[in-house]
C-alpha cells in the first residue's frame, strides 16, 4: 500500500508540472482564444453548456477531439477540478525582456513589469499572472529556478490570463533588475519595512518585485532594487499572502495611473 501511494503522488507531481497540460473550461476557452496550439482535446462524454461551445471553438480551429469518460479526466488533470475539458497543448512559448518592453512601447505606456522572485506556489503565480494582466501590466518576469512552472494548475489559477500576458524567463533575476534599470525602468521592491505604497510615487517605467511567500524578496535583489514599499496592515497577522499583496501594489499601480 504504502508503494502505491507513492507512486500516486510521483504521478500527481509529475502531471502538475507538465507544462503541456490546460484543464477547466475557461482556461481551454482562453487558450482557443489565444491561437496556442492545442494537440489533443479531452471531454467529458455528452457534453452540457459550455463544453458544447467548446468543442464547436475547437472544431473550427480543426483540433483533434476525444470524447472520454470522467476516469480519464481525473487522471490527465491528477485528479483536480477539471470541469469537464483537459487539453493537450504544444509547449508554453515564453517571451523576451524586450518583447515585454516593446509591447509597451506600441501601447505607448510607460512599461509596467512585474518580477517573480521565488514564487513557488502555482496558485499564487496564478494568481499574480491573473492582477497583473487585469492591472495592465506588460508582462511578468519569472526565473528559471526556484519557481513554479507554466502549468495547468497555474493556468487555472490565472482564469487563462497566461495566454493573454506576456511571460519572460530569465537566468538571472538580478543581472536583470539591471539591466531594466539601464532600460530606464524604476525597481520597486516589496517587503513590510518599506515605504507605505500608498504614499510612493508609483508612476511612470516601473517594475514590480514580488518575493517569495515565506523569505520575501531576497538580500541581493533587494539591493538591488531602487525604492521598497509595504502595505499598512492592522491585526495581529503583520502579512499578506504574496498573490494578494501583489495584486493590491499592482492596483495602486494602476490608481495612480489614472489620476
Amino acid at each position: 500500500m504504502k508503494n502505491f501511494k507513492q507512486k500516486n503522488k510521483n504521478f500527481i507531481k509529475e502531471n502538475e508540472e507538465n507544462e503541456n497540460i490546460v484543464f477547466g473550461r475557461n482556461p481551454v476557452i482562453e487558450t482557443i482564444k489565444s491561437g496556442r496550439n492545442i494537440e489533443k482535446l479531452f471531454v467529458l462524454k455528452e457534453p452540457e453548456g459550455s463544453l458544447k461551445m467548446i468543442i464547436s471553438m475547437a472544431r473550427e480551429k480543426g483540433f483533434v477531439i476525444s470524447e472520454v469518460d470522467r476516469k480519464k479526466l481525473d487522471e490527465l488533470s491528477s485528479g483536480q477540478n477539471n470541469q469537464g475539458v483537459v487539453a493537450i497543448v504544444s509547449p508554453y512559448e515564453y517571451a523576451s525582456i524586450d518583447d515585454i518592453l516593446n509591447y509597451a512601447k506600441q501601447k505607448g505606456e510607460d512599461p509596467f513589469v512585474i518580477i517573480l522572485d521565488e514564487i513557488e506556489d502555482p496558485h499564487n503565480m496564478g494568481s499574480i499572472i491573473r492582477s497583473a494582466n487585469v492591472c495592465g501590466a506588460h508582462g511578468v518576469i519569472v526565473p528559471k529556478r526556484r519557481t513554479a512552472l507554466i502549468t495547468a494548475t497555474v493556468a487555472k489559477a490565472s482564469a487563462g490570463a497566461i495566454e493573454h500576458t506576456k511571460i519572460a524567463k530569465v537566468t538571472n533575476i538580478n543581472q536583470t533588475l539591471r539591466e531594466l534599470k539601464e532600460k530606464g525602468l524604476w525597481i520597486i521592491g516589496t517587503d513590510m519595512n518599506g515605504d507605505t505604497c500608498y504614499k510612493t510615487n508609483l508612476k511612470g517605467p516601473v517594475g514590480i518585485v514580488v518575493g517569495s511567500e515565506g523569505k520575501g524578496i531576497s538580500r541581493l535583489v533587494k539591493d538591488n532594487c531602487d525604492i521598497v514599499v509595504s502595505i499598512p496592515v492592522k491585526g495581529e497577522i503583520n502579512s499578506l499572502n504574496a498573490s494578494v499583496a501583489a495584486g493590491i501594489i499592482m492596483y495602486e499601480v494602476l490608481r495612480q495611473r489614472s489620476i
